[in-house]
C-alpha cells in the first residue's frame, strides 16, 4: 500500500501532493514500483494535528482519485485514508475501493453502516485517543493483550454493523499514542494478531520510534529501518504494508515471502 497524503502537514511528506499532477506522477512511480493499493489521505494523523473537515477532506482527495481513475486502469485500489462516513462515501463514489479508518470507526459510526451499505473492505486500526492527544503520556499496563481486546470489540461493531467478515481488516496502530517500547512489544508479537483471523496491516513508514533507535532524526532517512519491519511482518503473516517508499519495501517483503515459502 502506498501512501498518498494530499495534505500541507503530514510528518514525512506534507505538501508535496497536493498538487494533482504532483500526485498523479507519485501514483505512477507507485505502481511501477510494485504498490498493489493506493493510500489516499485528506487529513495529517501525526501526533498533535487536529480535525479537518468533512467539505476540506473531500475538496482535496476527490480531484485526485478523478484523476487516478482517469489515467490509470480501474484495476488499481484505491484505499480512502479517513474516519469521516462523508468523506468515505465521496471517496467510493469517485471510485475508491476501501476505507482506511485509524478510528476503528470511533470518530463516526456511520463509517460502519457505510462499509457495509456498499460492501467495501474497511481497516480497522487501533489509535489511543486522538491524533491531536495521542501521544500525551500514552501508558498501558499490557500493551498487546489491551490492542488485541480493542481491535476485537471493534471488529464485534463492525460485525454488527453488517461488514461481512471477509471486509474486515485490523491494524495494531503502530506509533498511534505508543511509547518506543509500547511498538516494539508490538512488532514482536505481530503472529497474535494475524491469529485473530483477519489480514493485517502493518504502518511503520518512517515512524519517529525507529529513528530514535537508529539516531537519524529525518524520517527519510529510514527506508532501510522500515523495510527491516516489513520483512519481519511477512514472516509473522501480516498481508500489507503501508509505506511510503514502495521499491524498497516491496523486495524487502518479496525476498522474505519466498524465505517464508521454502520453511
Amino acid at each position: 500500500m502506498g501512501i498518498l497524503n494530499v495534505t500541507p502537514d503530514s510528518f514525512s511528506d506534507g505538501g508535496q501532493y497536493v498538487r494533482t499532477d504532483a500526485a498523479v506522477r507519485q501514483v505512477g512511480r507507485m505502481l511501477a514500483e510494485g504498490a498493489d493499493i493506493i493510500d489516499i489521505g485528506g487529513e495529517s494523523t501525526r501526533p498533535g494535528s487536529g480535525p479537518i473537515s468533512s467539505e476540506e477532506q473531500v475538496r482535496r482527495v476527490i480531484p485526485i482519485i478523478l484523476a487516478i481513475r482517469k489515467q490509470f486502469t480501474n484495476d488499481r485500489l484505491i484505499s480512502i485514508d479517513t474516519t469521516l462516513s462523508p468523506v468515505a462515501e465521496a471517496a467510493l463514489d469517485a471510485g475508491a475501493n476501501l476505507i482506511n479508518d485509524v478510528s476503528a470507526g470511533q470518530d463516526d459510526p456511520d463509517i460502519l453502516a457505510l462499509a457495509a451499505k456498499r460492501s467495501v473492505p474497511i481497516i480497522l486500526m487501533h489509535r489511543l485517543g486522538t491524533s491531536l492527544t495521542m501521544q500525551d503520556n500514552p501508558h498501558y499496563d499490557k500493551v498487546v493483550s489491551e490492542i488485541l481486546d480493542f481491535l476485537q470489540s471493534r471488529v464485534s461493531a463492525a460485525l454488527a454493523a453488517g461488514i461481512h467478515k471477509e471486509n474486515i481488516l485490523i491494524d495494531p496502530g503502530i506509533g498511534f499514542g505508543k511509547r518506543r517500547q509500547d511498538n516494539l512489544d508490538l512488532l514482536a508479537n505481530l503472529d497474535k494478531f494475524v491469529e485473530l483471523g483477519f489480514p493485517v496491516l502493518l504502518g511503520t513508514s518512517r515512524k519517529r520510534f525507529m529513528g530514535a533507535i537508529c539516531n537519524v532524526a529525518e524520517p527519510s532517512e529510514l527506508v532501510t529501518a522500515t523495510a527491516v519491519t516489513t520483512a519481519l511482518g511477512v514472516m509473522a503473516g501480516v498481508k500489507l504494508f503501508r509505506v511510503h517508499d514502495v521499491k524498497e519495501n516491496r523486495q524487502a517483503a518479496d525476498v522474505a515471502w519466498a524465505i517464508k515459502q521454502s520453511l
